[in-house]
């Protein structure tokens, strides 16, 4: 038992701070056609993920969120390239299998004001300081001075966070 938490710990990799200030370096100085050009590529190496992800503005009836999903889609995909944490493809199947269980989750989480279930949510997506970026990210003033709508904050916030969950879990071996 004892060794099998201890390969589960080792597998597990956290992305660290000093990766995602590297990877939203790297997204802030981006041209917009380095930004097609990574999003084609992604298109074509997490088609599902990022149809996923992208279906977000049309069921949120939101179209401010294609824009800002795209470049948190970058930044967060971006720290785990910068961390040197590879991936799998995400299926759809593993898609429809995270759902039920996501959803249950954030329904805790919006129903409740807690730090337990803060902590529930952290511990779901298992990658703390990407869940407290996109956190601080969805609650703070831009460096322009422009803040997010409670609504596109909190469907901004759903979306990232089902992103690194996914992500966490197609950690490659």
């Amino acid at each position: 038992m004892v060794l099998k938490l201890i390969l589960i710990l080792t597998i597990m990799k956290h992305i660290q701070i000093e990766s995602i200030e590297k990877a939203i370096e790297i997204v802030d100085n981006a041209s917009d056609e380095r930004l097609e050009e990574v999003i084609n590529q992604y298109a074509e190496l997490q088609p599902a993920l990022l149809d996923y992800v992208l279906a977000a503005p049309t069921e949120y009836e939101n179209d401010d969120l294609e824009g800002l999903i795209l470049y948190y889609f970058w930044i967060i995909i971006e720290a785990f390239v910068q961390e040197g944490v590879a991936v799998n493809e995400i299926t759809d199947d593993m898609i429809a299998d995270f759902q039920e269980p996501f959803a249950a989750v954030l329904d805790a989480y919006f129903e409740s004001d807690d730090e337990a279930t803060e902590q529930e949510l952290e511990d779901f997506c298992d990658q703390p300081h990407l869940t407290q970026f996109m956190s601080v990210e969805v609650s703070t003033e831009d460096e322009d001075g422009t803040t997010l709508d409670e609504e596109t904050a909190t469907q901004l916030f759903i979306v990232c966070l089902g992103m690194i969950a996914l992500l966490n879990r197609a950690i490659k071996a």
